[in-house]
């Protein structure tokens, strides 16, 4: 079952990179407002990618394979 709080966790993310674009933006600093929203695009990725492998890994002791 997916577990709700790595959807609290993802949307928490995404809400902190809102407000930390919105602050670097507003004071000028949009280089580094784009690599802050490809930083956390990174770790929501490479969240969803563990519960992918996990998903294998179940699937894969289900068919005994």
């Amino acid at each position: 079952m997916l577990d709700v709080n790595l959807l609290f966790k993802i949307g928490a993310i995404g809400i902190l990179l809102i407000v930390l674009d919105k602050v670097l933006k507003s004071s000028g600093k949009e280089d580094i407002a784009a690599i802050t929203n490809l930083a956390g695009i990174i770790i929501i990725l490479l969240m969803i990618i563990n519960l992918i492998y996990k998903l294998f890994n179940e699937v894969k002791t289900m068919f005994s394979l």
